[in-house]
Protein backbone atom coordinates (compact mmCIF):
# COMPACT_ATOMS: atom_id res chain seq x y z
CA UNK A 1 0.00 0.00 0.00
CA UNK A 2 1.24 3.13 -1.15
CA UNK A 3 0.22 6.31 1.28
CA UNK A 4 -1.21 9.04 -0.74
CA UNK A 5 -2.95 12.49 0.38
CA UNK A 6 -5.15 14.12 -1.91
CA UNK A 7 -5.30 17.98 -2.61
CA UNK A 8 -6.52 20.56 -4.18
CA UNK A 9 -5.72 24.47 -5.36
CA UNK A 10 -8.43 25.55 -7.03
CA UNK A 11 -9.80 22.40 -8.25
CA UNK A 12 -6.04 21.68 -9.96
CA UNK A 13 -5.71 18.44 -7.75
CA UNK A 14 -2.58 16.47 -6.97
CA UNK A 15 -1.68 13.25 -5.13
CA UNK A 16 1.16 13.94 -2.75
CA UNK A 17 3.52 10.77 -1.43
CA UNK A 18 6.76 11.40 0.68
CA UNK A 19 7.74 7.85 0.07
CA UNK A 20 7.59 6.77 -3.97
CA UNK A 21 6.54 8.03 -6.89
CA UNK A 22 7.85 7.48 -10.90
CA UNK A 23 5.89 8.09 -14.34
CA UNK A 24 4.41 4.42 -14.28
CA UNK A 25 3.59 5.35 -10.83
CA UNK A 26 1.41 8.79 -11.71
CA UNK A 27 -0.15 7.57 -14.54
CA UNK A 28 -2.17 4.65 -12.87
CA UNK A 29 -2.39 6.76 -9.60
CA UNK A 30 -3.92 9.70 -11.59
CA UNK A 31 -6.40 8.15 -13.86
CA UNK A 32 -10.01 9.25 -12.48
CA UNK A 33 -11.47 5.88 -13.52
CA UNK A 34 -9.10 3.09 -12.14
CA UNK A 35 -6.90 5.11 -9.50
CA UNK A 36 -7.07 7.58 -7.60
CA UNK A 37 -7.67 10.39 -9.99
CA UNK A 38 -5.71 13.73 -9.99
CA UNK A 39 -4.38 16.49 -12.74
CA UNK A 40 -0.29 15.53 -10.92
CA UNK A 41 1.54 13.27 -8.99
CA UNK A 42 4.25 14.33 -6.57
CA UNK A 43 6.91 13.02 -4.91
CA UNK A 44 8.40 14.55 -1.77
CA UNK A 45 10.74 14.32 0.99
CA UNK A 46 13.20 16.17 3.10
CA UNK A 47 16.73 16.85 1.55
CA UNK A 48 20.00 16.35 3.46
CA UNK A 49 19.95 20.26 3.56
CA UNK A 50 16.68 19.98 5.38
CA UNK A 51 14.54 21.20 2.58
CA UNK A 52 11.51 19.76 0.49
CA UNK A 53 12.75 17.46 -2.45
CA UNK A 54 9.91 18.33 -5.16
CA UNK A 55 9.09 16.33 -8.26
CA UNK A 56 5.77 16.47 -10.13
CA UNK A 57 4.40 14.11 -12.94
CA UNK A 58 1.30 15.27 -14.93
CA UNK A 59 -1.58 12.74 -15.32
CA UNK A 60 0.11 11.79 -18.26
CA UNK A 61 3.60 10.41 -16.74
CA UNK A 62 5.34 13.34 -18.28
CA UNK A 63 7.20 15.57 -15.89
CA UNK A 64 6.99 18.60 -15.16
CA UNK A 65 9.42 21.36 -14.19
CA UNK A 66 7.65 23.74 -11.53
CA UNK A 67 3.87 24.03 -10.66
CA UNK A 68 2.63 26.84 -8.44
CA UNK A 69 -0.46 25.10 -7.21
CA UNK A 70 1.03 22.15 -7.16
CA UNK A 71 4.02 23.82 -4.29
CA UNK A 72 0.96 24.64 -2.09
CA UNK A 73 -0.72 21.76 -1.99
CA UNK A 74 2.60 19.98 -0.85
CA UNK A 75 3.42 22.63 1.73
CA UNK A 76 -0.15 21.76 2.92
CA UNK A 77 0.91 17.97 3.05
CA UNK A 78 4.44 18.77 4.92
CA UNK A 79 2.35 20.88 8.10
CA UNK A 80 0.19 18.28 8.24
CA UNK A 81 2.80 15.85 8.29
CA UNK A 82 5.16 17.99 11.32
CA UNK A 83 7.64 18.74 8.06
CA UNK A 84 7.32 22.70 8.24
CA UNK A 85 5.68 24.84 10.71
CA UNK A 86 3.22 27.88 10.03
CA UNK A 87 3.96 30.97 9.23
CA UNK A 88 8.26 29.95 8.85
CA UNK A 89 9.64 30.23 5.37
CA UNK A 90 10.95 26.61 4.22
CA UNK A 91 11.97 25.53 1.05
CA UNK A 92 11.26 23.49 -1.73
CA UNK A 93 13.63 22.50 -4.50
CA UNK A 94 12.30 21.77 -8.08
CA UNK A 95 13.40 21.32 -11.37
CA UNK A 96 13.39 24.81 -11.65
CA UNK A 97 14.97 25.73 -8.69
CA UNK A 98 14.50 26.45 -5.15
CA UNK A 99 11.47 28.13 -4.24
CA UNK A 100 10.43 29.88 -0.76
CA UNK A 101 7.17 29.04 0.96
CA UNK A 102 5.48 30.53 3.98
CA UNK A 103 1.98 28.36 4.70
CA UNK A 104 -0.40 28.79 7.24
CA UNK A 105 -3.74 27.33 8.35
CA UNK A 106 -6.90 28.90 7.44
CA UNK A 107 -9.78 26.30 8.71
CA UNK A 108 -9.86 22.28 9.22
CA UNK A 109 -8.26 21.10 5.91
CA UNK A 110 -7.37 24.35 4.55
CA UNK A 111 -4.26 26.33 4.19
CA UNK A 112 -2.87 29.45 3.01
CA UNK A 113 0.46 30.01 1.49
CA UNK A 114 2.62 32.27 -0.52
CA UNK A 115 5.50 31.03 -3.11
CA UNK A 116 8.17 32.46 -4.18
CA UNK A 117 8.15 31.81 -7.72
CA UNK A 118 11.60 32.61 -9.15
CA UNK A 119 11.79 34.72 -12.48
CA UNK A 120 9.35 35.32 -14.80
CA UNK A 121 10.45 36.07 -17.97
CA UNK A 122 8.39 37.36 -20.77
CA UNK A 123 9.59 37.04 -24.55
CA UNK A 124 8.48 39.39 -27.16
CA UNK A 125 5.79 37.37 -29.04
CA UNK A 126 4.37 33.87 -29.89
CA UNK A 127 5.56 33.42 -32.48
CA UNK A 128 3.90 32.82 -36.27
CA UNK A 129 2.40 29.59 -35.47
CA UNK A 130 0.42 31.21 -32.47
CA UNK A 131 -1.19 33.81 -34.68
CA UNK A 132 -4.43 33.61 -32.61
CA UNK A 133 -6.28 36.34 -30.64
CA UNK A 134 -5.72 40.07 -30.05
CA UNK A 135 -1.67 38.98 -29.01
CA UNK A 136 0.24 36.12 -27.48
CA UNK A 137 3.43 36.11 -25.45
CA UNK A 138 5.48 33.71 -24.34
CA UNK A 139 6.37 33.05 -20.86
CA UNK A 140 9.03 31.29 -19.11
CA UNK A 141 8.37 30.79 -14.98
CA UNK A 142 10.27 27.67 -14.98
CA UNK A 143 8.29 25.91 -17.32
CA UNK A 144 6.85 27.62 -20.82
CA UNK A 145 3.77 29.25 -21.25
CA UNK A 146 1.71 30.80 -24.13
CA UNK A 147 -0.23 33.68 -22.96
CA UNK A 148 -3.24 34.38 -25.53
CA UNK A 149 -5.11 37.81 -25.02
CA UNK A 150 -8.64 37.40 -26.40
CA UNK A 151 -12.64 37.61 -26.12
CA UNK A 152 -14.58 36.30 -22.68
CA UNK A 153 -12.63 32.94 -22.21
CA UNK A 154 -16.11 30.99 -21.55
CA UNK A 155 -16.51 31.15 -25.37
CA UNK A 156 -13.31 29.83 -26.22
CA UNK A 157 -13.31 26.23 -27.42
CA UNK A 158 -10.15 25.19 -25.23
CA UNK A 159 -10.44 21.51 -25.96
CA UNK A 160 -9.61 22.59 -29.79
CA UNK A 161 -7.12 25.35 -29.43
CA UNK A 162 -5.62 24.00 -26.12
CA UNK A 163 -4.09 21.30 -27.99
CA UNK A 164 -3.45 22.50 -31.03
CA UNK A 165 -1.02 25.42 -29.79
CA UNK A 166 0.42 22.78 -27.13
CA UNK A 167 1.81 21.59 -29.91
CA UNK A 168 3.21 24.24 -31.63
CA UNK A 169 6.66 24.15 -29.07
CA UNK A 170 8.61 20.98 -29.60
CA UNK A 171 9.23 21.01 -25.80
CA UNK A 172 5.04 21.74 -25.48
CA UNK A 173 3.46 24.94 -24.04
CA UNK A 174 1.28 25.54 -21.58
CA UNK A 175 -1.48 27.97 -23.03
CA UNK A 176 -3.59 30.28 -21.03
CA UNK A 177 -6.67 32.54 -22.90
CA UNK A 178 -7.48 35.36 -20.86
CA UNK A 179 -9.07 38.43 -20.98
CA UNK A 180 -8.65 41.63 -18.95
CA UNK A 181 -11.15 42.41 -15.91
CA UNK A 182 -13.61 41.80 -14.04
CA UNK A 183 -12.27 44.37 -11.61
CA UNK A 184 -8.92 46.47 -11.87
CA UNK A 185 -5.67 44.99 -12.15
CA UNK A 186 -7.43 41.59 -12.62
CA UNK A 187 -7.47 38.78 -15.21
CA UNK A 188 -9.98 35.76 -16.09
CA UNK A 189 -8.45 32.87 -17.27
CA UNK A 190 -8.65 29.42 -18.43
CA UNK A 191 -5.78 26.97 -19.25
CA UNK A 192 -4.49 24.17 -21.10
CA UNK A 193 -2.07 22.50 -19.41
CA UNK A 194 0.85 20.28 -21.09
CA UNK A 195 0.45 16.40 -20.51
CA UNK A 196 -2.77 17.27 -18.36
CA UNK A 197 -5.71 18.84 -20.56
CA UNK A 198 -8.44 21.61 -19.11
CA UNK A 199 -7.56 22.24 -15.56
CA UNK A 200 -9.67 24.37 -13.19
CA UNK A 201 -6.65 26.10 -12.38
CA UNK A 202 -3.03 26.91 -12.71
CA UNK A 203 -0.25 28.61 -10.40
CA UNK A 204 2.52 29.14 -12.81
CA UNK A 205 0.05 30.04 -15.56
CA UNK A 206 -1.58 32.45 -13.29
CA UNK A 207 2.52 34.12 -12.88
CA UNK A 208 2.88 33.94 -17.09
CA UNK A 209 -1.15 36.11 -17.24
CA UNK A 210 -0.29 38.17 -14.52
CA UNK A 211 3.65 39.17 -16.25
CA UNK A 212 1.83 39.60 -19.90
CA UNK A 213 -0.74 41.74 -19.46
CA UNK A 214 1.22 43.70 -17.04
CA UNK A 215 4.14 43.74 -20.48
CA UNK A 216 1.07 44.87 -22.63
CA UNK A 217 0.02 47.85 -19.39
CA UNK A 218 -3.61 46.57 -18.81
CA UNK A 219 -2.65 45.77 -14.95
CA UNK A 220 -0.44 46.71 -12.36
CA UNK A 221 2.42 44.91 -10.32
CA UNK A 222 -0.64 43.39 -7.90
CA UNK A 223 -3.24 41.13 -10.16
CA UNK A 224 -5.88 39.19 -9.60
CA UNK A 225 -6.17 35.52 -11.61
CA UNK A 226 -9.64 34.98 -12.00
CA UNK A 227 -10.37 30.98 -13.05
CA UNK A 228 -12.59 28.65 -13.30
CA UNK A 229 -11.62 27.18 -9.58
CA UNK A 230 -11.55 30.52 -7.93
CA UNK A 231 -8.86 33.25 -7.77
CA UNK A 232 -5.14 33.87 -6.95
CA UNK A 233 -2.72 36.98 -6.21
CA UNK A 234 0.38 37.64 -7.83
CA UNK A 235 2.94 40.33 -7.22
CA UNK A 236 5.73 41.09 -10.01
CA UNK A 237 8.64 42.94 -8.54
CA UNK A 238 10.85 45.08 -9.78
CA UNK A 239 13.68 42.55 -10.39
CA UNK A 240 11.72 40.05 -12.57
CA UNK A 241 10.14 37.96 -9.70
CA UNK A 242 6.71 36.99 -8.60
CA UNK A 243 5.11 35.51 -5.26
CA UNK A 244 1.40 33.48 -5.90
CA UNK A 245 -0.35 33.58 -3.14
CA UNK A 246 -3.25 30.79 -2.82
CA UNK A 247 -5.67 28.39 -1.11
CA UNK A 248 -4.81 24.34 -0.76
CA UNK A 249 -7.55 22.41 0.45
CA UNK A 250 -6.91 18.50 1.98
CA UNK A 251 -9.40 16.44 0.46
CA UNK A 252 -7.99 12.77 1.56
CA UNK A 253 -5.74 10.68 2.80
CA UNK A 254 -5.56 6.91 1.22
CA UNK A 255 -3.75 3.45 1.19
CA UNK A 256 -3.44 3.17 -2.77
CA UNK A 257 -2.99 -0.47 -3.91
CA UNK A 258 -1.27 0.15 -7.61
CA UNK A 259 -1.48 -3.98 -7.65
CA UNK A 260 -5.39 -4.00 -7.28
Amino acid sequence: MIQLVKLHGLGNDFLVSFLEGDAELARAACDRHTGVGADGFIRSGLTESGDLGFRLWNADGSEAEMSGNGVRCLAHAALDAGLVAEDRPFAVLTPAGRREVTIRRSGPGRTWATVEMGPVKVHSDGGEACNVGHGTLLVDVGNPHLVVLGPDPRRVDVGRLGPELERSDPAGLNVEFVTLGPEPDSVTMRVWERGVGETQACGTGSCAAAAALHRWGRVGPAVTVHQPGGAVAVQLRPDGTATLSGPSVRIATCGWDPTS
